[in-house]
């Protein structure tokens, strides 16, 4: 059953037919498959969900070292067909490509809440964002007439044009909190322009990598032009770095991040690299905020598929006049929360994503206790389901700006308040993190939004969004790109301009010849 062209702010109030959609999708989903079907389970890794760790996911056989660069040996074999393809009619297989996606949507959704835990309505935005990757970034190619167009010539018997040609064989590094869209954002975008495209699914979103292969295939792109790795990141990802790929999108943490860049950079020529790799997002609430809309923008952005995504915000800034009031709003909103079966309809966050999240929340957790003070939240939920996955409470935290807390990226449900005296030092404090990704601000003083606005340094920022403090909606549409060490090349999440990163320019000039044989 398709859905009808859903965004992240259309499922802010579902109705009923996404409801009974999804939960006829999760019923007839069938957890426990085997990939290559038919293969002997010694030689699989079992993949479990964890929504509750006795859920088997899968069998599947991971990559071996050989398996790596025989993927991208085939994907170079395939780059000239597909490469050498009309851009209409490569575009015209990633638009059926969209539209199957769009037909699968609570297909697709079950298969994330299954893999990532999120719940209904993040993972069929996550489903439908997946879908609009591939119409979004045709849609560029086509506005523009395939980026191909006439410059100046220094002769008139010269005829010069520029051309975006592709690179080759495009590898991308999956993250496991958006398992489908940030393979399909990245895929779509370097399939666009003509390359061919080896993906490492993340180990958490087996599936939904294999599902999208598929679908894409089915749609018309050749099966060697998209193929799909399984395996962790320190070895097939690793390995994938590595094996001669022509450039290169990775989405996860700083250190592996610039470890990429590192390396590529070491080889006989720099590779292009995409990285969007997290972030400290910081909001900011003046005293001449709406308290109301302050809160629920920071506690959606801060607990929202409970802090696991790069733009959630982990840290809030609060002007002196309005601290204790905006504190007390905030507690009184997550109080609210209801941290369960992301399965379950009423459920506000469901679990994190495995052991090593919960040693970092006790860490934190500790620290805030030492150093601060532990606002709400701070523990470990058990009871029923929650005691076969990891439940952590929705955590706010008082603690001094000076503290490792304040700075190190978490993935966690928890965020850190602050008070602040002057609008400067608020943005000062802000900008004093290697990371750049977002950014939010709350006041409805026009010289504070400017001052904001041009001060701010990070790649994508919000004024007033009740909606998501710091986390936004359909990258594919908007620009969603670290500065600093959040991304590497300022659009590491998306956006108008983000096809053309996966190409490069050639100037074509024709000189006419005189006297040719007839």
């Amino acid at each position: 059953m398709a859905s009808s062209r859903l965004t992240y702010a259309d499922l802010a109030l579902p109705g009923e037919e996404l409801h009974r959609a999804y939960e006829e999708a999760l019923a007839t989903l069938c957890a426990g498959v085997e990939h290559p079907p038919g293969a002997t389970r010694a030689a699989h890794r079992t993949e479990r969900s964890p929504l509750d760790r006795r859920i088997v996911v899968g069998h599947f056989a991971e990559a071996r070292t050989d398996e790596v660069h025989h993927a991208v040996a085939a994907a170079r074999a395939a780059g000239p067909d597909w490469a050498g393809r009309p851009w209409q009619e490569r575009l015209e297989a990633l638009e059926s490509a969209a539209e199957r996606l769009s037909e699968q949507v609570y297909d697709l959704a079950a298969l994330i809440t299954l893999e990532t835990g999120k719940t209904r309505l993040e993972a069929i935005g996550e489903a439908e964002e997946a879908a609009e990757f591939f119409r979004y970034y045709s849609g560029r190619w086509r506005a523009d007439g395939g980026f191909e167009r006439p410059m100046a010539s220094a002769s008139p018997r010269e005829q010069t044009r520029s051309a975006l040609r592709p690179h080759g064989v495009w590898a991308v590094i999956a993250p496991f909190n958006f398992p489908l869209a940030l393979v399909a954002g990245p895929a779509a975008a370097a399939l666009a322009a003509g390359n061919t495209v080896v993906v490492k699914a993340s180990e958490h979103g087996y599936l939904a990598a294999l599902r999208l292969r598929e679908t894409v295939v089915a749609a018309g792109v050749p099966a060697q032009a998209l193929q799909v790795l399984l395996g962790d990141g320190p070895t097939v990802g690793a390995e994938l770095v590595g094996a001669g790929a022509d450039g290169i999108t990775f989405t996860g943490s700083y250190d592996v991040g610039t470890e990429i860049l590192q390396r590529t950079a070491a080889g006989p020529w720099p590779r292009p690299v995409i990285c969007e790799m997290g972030g400290k997002n910081t909001a900011i609430v003046t005293r001449h905020a709406d308290i109301a809309d302050a809160a629920e923008g920071i506690v959606r952005s801060a607990f929202g598929f409970g802090g696991q995504k790069c733009s959630s915000c982990s840290r809030v800034l609060v002007q002196h006049d309005v601290h204790d009031e905006l504190v007390a709003a905030v507690l009184e909103r997550t109080a609210r929360l209801r941290v369960g079966d992301p399965r379950e309809r009423a459920t506000d966050y469901g679990p994190v994503i495995d052991e090593r999240a919960a040693k970092r929340f006790t860490r934190a957790v500790e620290s805030a206790a030492a150093a601060g003070a532990v606002l709400t939240g701070g523990s470990r939920l058990t009871g029923g389901i929650r005691s076969h996955g990891v439940y952590l409470e929705p955590t706010v935290v008082a603690v001094p700006r000076d503290e490792p807390l304040w700075q190190e990226e978490l993935f966690l449900p928890l965020v850190a308040v602050s008070r602040y005296d002057t609008l400067d030092e608020a943005l000062t404090e802000t900008n004093a993190t290697r990371f750049g990704l977002s950014a939010g601000l709350f006041s409805r003083d026009e010289r504070e939004i400017e001052a904001f606005l041009d001060g701010v340094h990070c790649g994508v920022v919000y004024v007033n969004r009740p909606g998501g403090a710091t986390t936004g909606a359909w990258p594919g549409m908007q620009p969603f790109g670290g500065w600093k060490g959040s991304g590497s090349t300022g659009r590491g999440g998306g956006g108008e301009h983000y096809t053309q990163l996966y190409v490069r320019e050639q100037s074509r000039t024709l000189h006419s010849l005189r006297g040719v044989p007839s």
